[in-house]
């Protein structure tokens, strides 16, 4: 019979696309991981694994057992889970995938989660959006706060949270001429610092650039926001951020936070779980804690 520890390495080797690496995540030495993998394929008569020098990938009948596997290790979480929560306690780990422009917002989530379910575990790992819609299929993150157009809505339950608008960052010299707010025209001839193109939110500021025919100065770009903040307070560019993240900064010495307009810009941000046959007690303590949090 396969054991559940089979399951969880072979998932861990769809995961990781390397066995080192796997091997690694499952707390084993890569010799006995291999071996491991090697003994599950001779109980089940079949190849699970492509192999040649490095890992090529899962066969057929590899994909189809993993499949199946997630299935499994998620039941298993679950029943978990549900006997915890006849007890009266609601436990476990709780991953959140969240894009960069959500972090301050996916803080405050996670802060109301601890206050009504304290025995719950929350991790948050900041990633793309790309990213956020394969592992909640992978089933290696329970939940993700990202943009509502970039999760499909086949298999995934979307809530939309709130409409993500844009501030302009920039050092106090830079921006003195200006009042209350500053255009996208005005921002475009700034010295800018932005995210790289593997991030939602730089392909958003492109298309808005692009849609007013705007060419934008970019002179750096990283994949989180502290390096343009540490930029624009230094005094040498300016960095566009969402609202939701300057709001729960505050003021930041040496610099100014100005609306952008001209015309004001929005994308909806929603939290995107998988659509299991048994929930997850903890993702449905997540889904009354942001249902309430919002109301």
């Amino acid at each position: 019979m396969i054991e559940l520890r089979d399951l969880q390495i072979l998932t861990a080797l769809a995961r990781h696309q390397h066995f080192a690496k796997a091997a690694q995540d499952c707390g084993m030495s890569q010799p006995a991981f291999s071996m491991r993998i090697r003994n599950l394929e001779e109980k089940l008569g079949l190849s699970i694994v492509r192999r040649a020098n490095r890992f090529q990938g899962l066969t057929e009948e590899g994909e189809m057992i993993v499949r199946r596997a997630r299935s499994i290790l998620d039941d298993a979480r679950a029943l978990e889970e549900e006997i915890a929560a006849s007890r009266g306690e609601v436990t476990g780990t709780l991953t959140l995938g969240v894009v960069p422009t959500a972090t301050a917002f996916a803080a405050q989530v996670v802060d109301q989660v601890r206050q009504a379910y304290p025995r719950i575990l929350a991790h948050v790992e900041v990633t793309t959006s790309v990213s956020i819609q394969q592992r909640l299929y992978d089933g290696t993150i329970d939940a993700g706060i990202t943009y509502s157009d970039s999760i499909g809505a086949d298999l995934v339950s979307i809530q939309p949270l709130y409409e993500e608008s844009y501030v302009l960052m920039a050092p106090h010299a830079m921006v003195a001429d200006r009042h209350t707010d500053i255009s996208w025209a005005e921002a475009a001839e700034l010295p800018l610092s932005l995210l790289d193109h593997q991030m939602q939110n730089r392909r958003i500021l492109d298309a808005i650039f692009e849609e007013q025919g705007l060419k934008p100065q970019v002179v750096s770009q990283s994949n989180g926001f502290m390096a343009s903040m540490v930029l624009a307070r230094g005094g040498t560019v300016a960095t566009i951020l969402p609202r939701a993240l300057a709001d729960a900064l505050g003021p930041i010495e040496d610099t100014r936070i100005l609306p952008l307009v001209a015309p004001e810009q929005a994308r909806p941000i929603c939290i995107a779980t998988l659509n299991r046959q048994a929930e997850l007690t903890t993702v449905r303590a997540l889904k009354e804690v942001v249902a309430a949090f919002g109301s």
